[in-house]
């Protein structure tokens, strides 16, 4: 009795752990500017059912270690799906990544890998949320990514707007959203269908689980207010380096140590001051150079020197660069230092050569706040994706048949 009593505690915590969301797990400091996109120029993990998605990441370490990756299907809400490996994948994970080089004539030595699914020994069956691990030689994960397969099989129309509640109107978008699935069959879309909208790919601010508010035919209608409604945030700052020895209109000095030091002009608060048009990438970034032809292993890398001055509003708040060259992480790599010399906050972190979007992010205990310092303004031009979910009755995982995406720069009332 006892020896059964064990193992169903085990069975029960082993399924309780199964059970739990699959977050994104950020690399160590020695793994760098890792890709990871389709075929869109955006670099977000999203393709269709049977198209390519890439990955690519370094290690500065250079020291052709071997690493493995693992693909797992989850549920619209990250969950693990209940899916058996065979059930949605043909072939068999759990392979090393072969195709990885070198690089050449850079002054930071590093090693580039490269993995594109499908490939020779495994390609995805069915459609949906997935989490790809990353792990080393003695199975440990050394980061894990988010990516998303879908199938067209609705239409979905995404119209961002200016929110109509007053407190908000000059600092938050909506997205009105409507779904036509004259050519698919749903019999109870409220119980059967999910969305997830994205603001600029940033799973953390991502609205999930809304229901349709009404039906209109073959035609699902979202136009609600609060329930999809975002902070709209403002346009973030750039840099490029491309040229390792040409100053910029964000790049005051150069200088060469040991390796390359970009030092950017200090930038300003601009919570307190009139929206301005600056176009951006809505936080990406993209790895070139004008030193060589192959980016991915000639590219150099170079210390990016970042400074903001300090001000009271910031009171104990831990300041942040943030931007999805590190997948939007806070970590000690990217936070500012005060500079009592000079009053500025300041952060140095290393970065491959390329054309780079960032903004200040601020925190305080688990609180965090994108927008304290840039601020919040209605016509910022943001990019809004819309995942549909669908699970049938008896099915055992979720299904994404379609997808829909807008830009923000033409928003209306």
């Amino acid at each position: 009795m006892k020896k059964y009593f064990l193992l169903s505690l085990l069975l029960a915590s082993f399924l309780s752990a199964s059970a739990q969301i699959q977050e994104e797990i950020n690399a160590p400091e020695n793994i760098k500017t890792i890709v990871f996109k389709g075929e869109t120029e955006d670099q977000f993990p999203i393709a269709l059912l049977g198209d390519p998605i890439y990955l690519e990441f370094d290690d500065i370490t250079a020291g052709e270690y071997d690493y493995y990756y693992k693909i797992t299907h989850c549920n619209y809400d990250w969950t693990p799906s209940d899916l058996l490996k065979s059930q949605y994948l043909n072939g068999i994970d759990d392979q090393r990544i072969t195709d990885y080089n070198n690089s050449y004539n850079t002054l930071q030595p590093y090693s580039n890998y490269k993995l594109t699914i499908p490939n020779d020994n495994v390609r995805l069956k069915i459609s949906g949320n997935y989490m790809l691990e990353v792990y080393d030689s003695n199975y440990e994960i050394v980061f894990s990514r988010r990516f998303v397969v879908y199938q067209d099989l609705v239409t979905v129309g995404v119209t961002p707007k200016r929110t109509r509640d007053f407190e908000f109107i000059t600092e938050k978008q909506i997205t009105q959203i409507n779904i036509n699935y004259s050519n698919f069959s749903l019999v109870n879309p409220k119980k059967e269908v999910k969305l997830a909208i994205i603001q600029n790919y940033y799973w953390p601010t991502s609205l999930q689980n809304i229901k349709p508010q009404f039906t209109l035919g073959t035609e699902l209608v979202y136009k609600y207010d609060s329930e999809t409604s975002f902070y709209a945030g403002n346009e973030f700052l750039n840099f490029d380096t491309k040229d390792l020895r040409s100053a910029t209109a964000a790049i005051s000095s150069i200088e060469l140590t040991d390796l390359y030091n970009h030092y950017l002009f200090t930038d300003i608060f601009r919570n307190d001051r009139p929206y301005t048009y600056f176009p951006d990438i809505n936080g990406d970034f993209v790895v070139r150079t004008l030193q060589g032809d192959d980016s991915s292993r000639e590219a150099e890398y170079t210390k990016i020197h970042f400074s903001l001055p300090y001000k009271a509003q910031i009171d104990m708040d831990d300041v942040y660069v943030f931007g999805k060259f590190n997948n939007y992480a806070l970590t000690d790599e990217n936070k500012m230092i005060f500079n009592a010399e000079n009053g500025l906050l300041e952060a140095t972190i290393l970065m491959k050569q390329g054309f780079y979007n960032y903004k200040y992010a601020t925190k305080q205990g688990d609180t965090i706040d994108l927008n304290k310092i840039s601020g919040n303004f209605h016509n910022t031009e943001n990019h809004y994706l819309v995942l549909v979910y669908y699970r049938n009755f008896g099915d055992l995982y979720d299904s994404i048949i379609g997808i829909g995406s807008a830009s923000a720069a033409n928003i209306s009332n």
